[in-house]
C-alpha cells in the first residue's frame, strides 16, 4: 500500500537501469504513479535494457544524454561515478530536478558539478519500492523549492513511505532503511535454517519467517506499539520465547545490530568524501 496518490504528467529520465533503478522504474509504473511512455532508462547493459523493455514498457537508451532532456532527472548510479556522470550531463540538467540516490554524496556536492541554480534533492530509496513497500528519506539542496521537494517526496511515496529529513540524518537513516533489507534477509534466513536443524523443511521454516517478520512489522506500525513492549506481551514466565531472547541477548545481538548501523554510517561518510 502506498500513503500517497499521485500522476506526475512530467517526463522522467533515470541515469541507471541497475537493480536499485529497476524497483524505482517498476514501483513508479506498477503504482500508477508515472506513465510508462513517460519514462526513459539510461542503462549501458543492453541485457539489462531489454530486460527492463520486456518487464516494465519504458523506453531505454545506453547513453544518459540520449535519454535527456527531462523534467525529472534520477541519478541511480554508484557514488564512485556519480562525479563523472553529473559533470558529462550538466549541460542538460539546467532546468531539471536532479534527484541523488548516491549513498553519502551531499547536495552541495552535486550543487557544485551542475550549472548554477539546478534544484538537487538527495533520495535514500530502498529496494522494497518493487513491490511498493519501499521507504525513502528525502533531503532538499539549497536550491531545490518546496514545491520541488514535495514533487520528489511524493514520486517516492508512490513507492511505498517516504519522510523529508534534514540532510545531516541521511546517512544515519541510510544505515537503517537504505541497508535494512540486508540485514532482514539475514534474519530471515538465520530463523529459516534454525528452524531446518530442528527438523523443518526449508520452504516451510522460511515461509514461516516471512510471515511472522511481516505480521509483526504490520502490528507494530499499526498500533504504535513499543518493541519493548511486544516482546513482553509474547513472553511468558518459564516460558519457550523467554529462554529465546535471553540466548539473543547472550549473544550480545541487539549491540550487532547497533554496530552494524554504525559501520554503515562510517561507510556512507567514507564515501561521501
Amino acid at each position: 500500500m502506498t500513503e500517497d496518490s499521485l500522476h506526475y504528467d512530467g517526463t522522467l529520465a533515470v541515469i541507471g537501469g541497475g537493480r536499485m533503478g529497476e524497483a524505482i522504474v517498476g514501483g513508479l509504473v506498477r503504482s500508477g504513479a508515472v506513465a510508462a511512455a513517460s519514462i526513459t532508462v539510461a542503462e549501458p547493459s543492453a541485457q539489462r535494457r531489454d530486460a527492463l523493455v520486456a518487464a516494465f514498457g519504458v523506453r531505454c537508451v545506453a547513453d544518459g544524454a540520449e535519454a535527456l532532456p527531462a523534467d525529472t532527472v534520477i541519478l541511480a548510479v554508484k557514488p564512485q561515478v556519480i562525479d563523472a556522470v553529473a559533470v558529462a550531463l550538466s549541460s542538460r540538467l539546467a532546468n531539471s530536478v536532479v534527484v541523488s540516490i548516491a549513498v553519502g554524496i551531499t547536495c552541495a556536492r552535486l550543487e557544485a558539478a551542475l550549472p548554477s541554480g539546478t534544484a538537487v534533492v538527495r533520495v535514500m530509496p530502498n529496494t522494497p519500492a518493487l513491490v511498493s513497500e519501499g521507504m525513502s528519506v528525502i533531503s532538499a539542496g539549497t536550491e531545490a523549492t518546496a514545491e520541488q521537494t514535495e514533487l520528489v517526496r511524493a514520486l517516492f511515496a508512490s513507492l511505498g513511505k517516504s519522510i523529508v529529513l534534514e540532510e545531516r540524518y541521511q546517512d544515519a537513516a541510510a544505515a537503517i532503511s537504505g541497508s535494512g533489507p540486508a540485514y532482514f534477509a539475514l534474519v530471515v534466513d538465520a530463523l529459516a535454517r534454525g528452524g531446518v536443524r530442528q527438523g523443518l523443511p526449508r520452504d516451510v521454516a522460511q515461509a514461516l519467517a516471512i510471515q511472522t517478520m511481516l505480521g509483526t512489522a504490520k502490528l507494530l506500525d499499526t498500533t504504535g506499539m513499543h518493541p519493548e513492549a511486544l516482546v513482553d506481551g509474547v513472553t511468558s514466565p518459564g516460558g519457550t520465547t523467554i529462554a529465546a531472547v535471553e540466548a539473543l541477548e547472550a549473544r550480545a545481538v541487539r549491540s550487532a545490530f547497533a554496530e552494524a548501523v554504525a559501520a554503515a554510517v562510517r561507510r556512507s561518510k567514507e564515501l561521501g568524501s
